[in-house]
């Protein structure tokens, strides 16, 4: 069977876009629920196509087989995201603000689909899952360009929920799949300007750092995870310790897990081998800056790029620092502006940290791994934003769609 263009591809799911734009909100929320209707109706088959993904990936690092590997729950959990999505308020056609000019011109402003949006992930087929959602919801066609690593996943999912809505006669045309893995198929839809309206990397720097240099259509960075915890002077230690744990250790291998710990000098002697100690109890290898190594002396030492790492797995670095400023001064310098937390019982220290980390979610005294759209109520993400234009961490429904203005009139002319 010859494979599909991706310029074909992209041509039908503007199609799609187009039929979906004509859907009403309960008819696409009814998308949403045939498509969690079919994974937990073909969770075994999907299970079994995420087994021989796995198998050929069982040398990987950890991490990626964690972020490839599904089960009975992820698949359930993949499911209740989808009707998580369906409950939202429908965005499309929401009017945003209105207003009326001298003229007497009646102004809205309201949301509406992007039109097609494309996705390159890696090998994390619950992506797949909750972008064919979002989209959808949204009024969005979606092209969805995964991994190799994870194609059979992904091909058992689309197709099972396609079939589900083809036989419910809705339009199929707005889900598509790229089965090309090479990174021919990958450019091809970088630069289908025209034929896509937004683009999202989602996966390695390495990954985001190529579509951001070869795309020719617009792109959402969804940046990298370097994120850091600083404990202030004024911290209370006891809350300190399993916040830091669960941002290490609750899911390493995700972009919200905590990378970097600060540790105010004033508070070090009696911090520092306290939480190394629950760390290194854990398996985490913890390497460290000089004056760490002075007070516990069996760290490792910290280079300057592990400052800046995304580790993805049980490490973790540790820098002391001389205050609060300090502390800013370093994430905002070595972070990746995605979560980063303060801990303190200083209501002035936090509002200043609050308001000068330059990142796009910034905690006092909560674990970033709840950085994330499900958490913060929007169902779903596409993947969390760390650019400024034209979102900004967890991208949920309203970060999907646009907006126009309709300007109603009574034969105003312009003078």
């Amino acid at each position: 069977m010859t494979m599909r263009s991706v310029a074909d591809i992209c041509i039908e799911a503007k199609r799609g876009a187009d039929a979906l734009l004509r859907l009403s909100g309960t008819e696409r929320g009814e998308m949403l629920e045939i498509a969690a209707q079919a994974l937990v109706a073909h969770t075994p088959e999907i299970l079994a196509a995420n087994a021989l993904d796995v198998a050929e990936l069982k040398d990987a690092p950890k991490h990626l087989i964690d972020r490839l590997t599904l089960n009975k729950d992820r698949v359930l959990g993949m499911a209740s995201g989808l009707l998580a999505v369906k409950a939202l308020k429908d965005p499309v056609f929401e009017t945003i603000e209105s207003s009326q000019n001298a003229a007497g011109l009646k102004i809205k402003k309201v949301r509406v689909p992007f039109g097609v949006v494309g996705i390159i992930y890696e090998a994390r087929p619950n992506v797949t899952a909750d972008t064919v959602g979002l989209a959808l919801k949204s009024g969005n066609a979606v092209i969805l360009r995964g991994s190799k690593d994870a194609l059979r996943s992904n091909q058992t999912i689309v197709g099972c929920i396609k079939t589900a809505l083809q036989e419910r006669e809705y339009p199929v045309e707005c889900i598509q799949l790229i089965t090309d893995p090479s990174h021919k198929s990958a450019e091809a839809l970088m630069r289908a300007r025209g034929l896509v309206d937004l683009l999202f990397p989602r996966g390695s720097a390495a990954l985001i750092q190529s579509v951001l240099e070869k795309a020719t259509v617009p792109v959402i960075e969804t940046g990298v995870g370097n994120c850091h915890a600083y404990v202030h002077k004024k911290a209370d230690l006891s809350m300190a310790v399993p916040i830091i744990l669960n941002g290490k250790l609750q899911r390493p291998s995700v972009c919200n897990a905590l990378e970097s710990l600060l540790i105010d000098e004033e508070i070090a002697e009696a911090f520092l081998p306290k939480i190394v100690m629950e760390l290194s109890d854990r398996m985490v290898e913890v390497v460290g800056c000089e004056r760490s190594r002075q007070i516990v002396p069996g760290l490792k030492p910290a280079i300057e790029e592990d400052y800046a790492a995304e580790f993805l797995a049980l490490k973790i670095s540790v820098k002391i620092v001389g205050g609060l400023a300090e502390a800013i001064a370093h994430i905002n310098r070595y972070g990746s502006h995605h979560s980063d937390v303060i801990l303190t019982e200083d209501a002035a220290a936090a509002r200043e940290f609050t308001k000068l980390v330059d990142s796009a979610a910034v905690y006092v005294n909560a674990s970033t791994r709840f950085t994330d759209g499900g958490e913060f109520g929007m169902g779903a993400e596409i993947g969390i934003s760390t650019q400024k234009l034209h979102a900004r961490g967890p991208m949920g429904l309203k970060e999907m769609t646009t907006y126009k203005f309709i300007v109603i009139g009574e034969g105003q002319v312009r003078s």
